[in-house]
Formats: C-alpha cells, sequence, structure tokens
C-alpha cells in the first residue's frame, strides 16, 4: 500500500512538470525587469531598468510600461504594490543612486519620497506590512547594514538607530537580484539575507527592526557573487530562502534551505533542488497545501513539501516572481519578458 502511495504521488508530480508553463504577455517594453508584485487576479505592477515601470489591470492582458519622468538613470530592483493606482519604487545604487518613489495615480504622477545621501550606501530592497508600514535595507556601511523605515506611507523614511542594526562581517552584504531579499509577515515580523561573506546569513527581527538576532545558513557564499537572493516566509515560523552563486547560473549546489522556527535555524533542502542558483521565491497563496515557486535565469522549479524537494516548471529564465493565488502569478526578466502562471501547472495537494 505505502508503495503504490509513493508511486502515485511521482506520477502526478511528473504529470504536472509535464503539463507546467508560463504564458508569455506582451509588456510593451524592452527593459529588463527584476521586480514585480502581484495584487489581484487583474492587477500586478513590475520594474527594471532605464527607469521603468509596467502595470496591468486586466490580468496581463494588457500592459501599460512608462519611464519614471528624471529617472531614465535608474535601476529599479524593487516595486511594491498596493492597488491599481498606488505603488512604491525602488531604485538601487551607491549613493543617491538610491531612491524611493511612490504614485497613488496609477503611475501618472510620481512622488520621490527619498534620496539616500550616504555615498557608502546602497540600498537592496524594501517589503510593506501594509499600504502605510515599510522597512528597506542597505548594504553594511562601517560594519553595520542600515534600515529604514516608514510608518506614514513613505511621506518620511527614517533610518533605524545604527547601535541597534544587524553588525556585519568581512565582505558581508545584500543582493539586489529580485526585491525580495527582505520578508515581512504579521505586523512586526521581518527578515533578510546576506551573502558574500564565508557564510550566508539570515537577520530576524520580531519587532519591526528595532533589534535583530543572526543565524547562520547552508546556501553556498563565501566570495561577492553568492549567498541569498531572496527570503520568503508563509507564516511566523516556517520560510525558506534561494541563492547560489550568479556568476554559476546552472549549478544545483546548495541553493535552498528551509525553517520551521522563524528563521533561528535553516536546514538544506534534502531532496531535488533547483538546477541553477535561484533569484526569487514566492508561497503561492490559496491552495490546498503549501506550495512554492522560485526563478532564475536558468529556469523555474515548484515544491509541495515546503522547500524539501523541487520539480522543475519551465527552463524559461526569470529575475523574480510573485503570486497571490493560484490564478494570479506572474514572473519577469530580461528584455521585458513577462508570463502568468497558468493555474493547470501546479498540482492541488492536500497536506
Amino acid at each position: 500500500m505505502k508503495i503504490t502511495l509513493s508511486f502515485s504521488i511521482c506520477v502526478i508530480l511528473l504529470c504536472t512538470a509535464a503539463l507546467a508553463q508560463w504564458t508569455p504577455q506582451q509588456s510593451g517594453t524592452t527593459a529588463r525587469f527584476r521586480g514585480v508584485s502581484a495584487v489581484s487576479l487583474m492587477i500586478a505592477w513590475a520594474s527594471g531598468s532605464i527607469g521603468t515601470y509596467a502595470r496591468t489591470t486586466d490580468g496581463g492582458a494588457t500592459w501599460q510600461a512608462a519611464v519614471v519622468p528624471g529617472a531614465s538613470q535608474l535601476d529599479f530592483r524593487d516595486v511594491q504594490a498596493v492597488d491599481a493606482n498606488t505603488a512604491y519604487l525602488l531604485s538601487i545604487g551607491p549613493g543617491e543612486a538610491s531612491r524611493i518613489f511612490k504614485t497613488t495615480d496609477g503611475g501618472r504622477g510620481w512622488t520621490l519620497q527619498f534620496t539616500n545621501q550616504n555615498p557608502k550606501a546602497f540600498f537592496d530592497a524594501f517589503a510593506f506590512w501594509d499600504a502605510r508600514t515599510g522597512i528597506a535595507m542597505s548594504d553594511p556601511v562601517d560594519g553595520r547594514f542600515i534600515l529604514i523605515k516608514t510608518t506614514d506611507g513613505g511621506a518620511t523614511w527614517k533610518e533605524l538607530p545604527r547601535e541597534n542594526s544587524p553588525q556585519a562581517i568581512e565582505g558581508d552584504g545584500g543582493f539586489a537580484a529580485s526585491g525580495t531579499c527582505i520578508a515581512v509577515q504579521g505586523k512586526r515580523n521581518v527578515w533578510f539575507g546576506s551573502g558574500g561573506a564565508a557564510t550566508a546569513r539570515v537577520f530576524r527581527s520580531t519587532d519591526g527592526g528595532d533589534t535583530w538576532k543572526a543565524a547562520s545558513t547552508p546556501i553556498s557564499a563565501g566570495n561577492a557573487s553568492s549567498g541569498i537572493f531572496s527570503i520568503a516566509f508563509k507564516d511566523a515560523k516556517n520560510g525558506v530562502v534561494v541563492g547560489g552563486d550568479y556568476r554559476k547560473e546552472t549549478e544545483t549546489g546548495n541553493n535552498v534551505a528551509t525553517t520551521t522556527d522563524g528563521g533561528a535555524t535553516w536546514t538544506l533542502a534534502k531532496g531535488p533542488r533547483p538546477s541553477g542558483i535561484r533569484s526569487a521565491v514566492a508561497y503561492v497563496t490559496g491552495t490546498r497545501g503549501p506550495m512554492l515557486v522560485a526563478v532564475g535565469p536558468s529556469g523555474s522549479d515548484y515544491s509541495v513539501d515546503n522547500g524539501a524537494s523541487w520539480v522543475s516548471l519551465s527552463s524559461m529564465g526569470f529575475h523574480a516572481a510573485s503570486f497571490v493565488g493560484l490564478n494570479a502569478g506572474w514572473a519577469v526578466g530580461e528584455g521585458g519578458r513577462i508570463a502568468k502562471h497558468s493555474p493547470q501547472s501546479m498540482p492541488k495537494v492536500s497536506r
């Protein structure tokens, strides 16, 4: 009986992989997309190079792409969307290249909310607990990571006390691969991942960023191109990180780790892992059991066992992905690539 059940599960997974697909959509731009934020079945935003953003309000049947006025030299690696009209953009780079913009009218107008004045800082990503409360992280400066926070919808961004910020080690830094190296959950939980140093670590806070603890992970690290690229949490306890070495795009290596204790400890995925670096990972909400999708330049994969093992979804390369349901997920990548996830491509499991 156990053998038959195991065989049946394997057949289901293999058949699902064969049916899996991303449906390409026309973005209207050739800019490289690194950020995407799904709001609903109909609404999603994307962000990318040369100051570009894109928005759909009809499920991706059409996308409107444009450049933020005066921002054509900026690289928007992260976008956090609230609804069809409201979204935040974060650009990366040293000094004043790191900025945050906001629109409340669907992109017709943008307000510059934050310009980094620290020439040593380099902001990688941001995340929002709700429409008004968010946090952004920068690579370390003088031995400590820099974090800024807003509680008023971005009208003000204030740096958290430096003396309480996470301490860095030699070579430490974040990765602006997809705008998802930082994640929030609940009302006060926040985590972010690092790499480049001797070990890839996850920093966690349960009080909105006031205090932090660090934990080592088994993700590949040790050079400037390797570490944690993305982090996601299903709840306060269960989470996953993905990464690798971006100079070795097709190398599997130690690229997925999971936690069941809120990020205090991390375990390397024991089953089959994605065949290449993965720059973004996301939970697929609204399913019968926990599902994850990870994407990277060499393809995408999914997991139905909390990240312990992975099945190939597609060989199409992407940089970022976002889901708000089985029918509402998008991935973005090079040359303006946008694709929507087809619901029949994921199994309905019960756990």
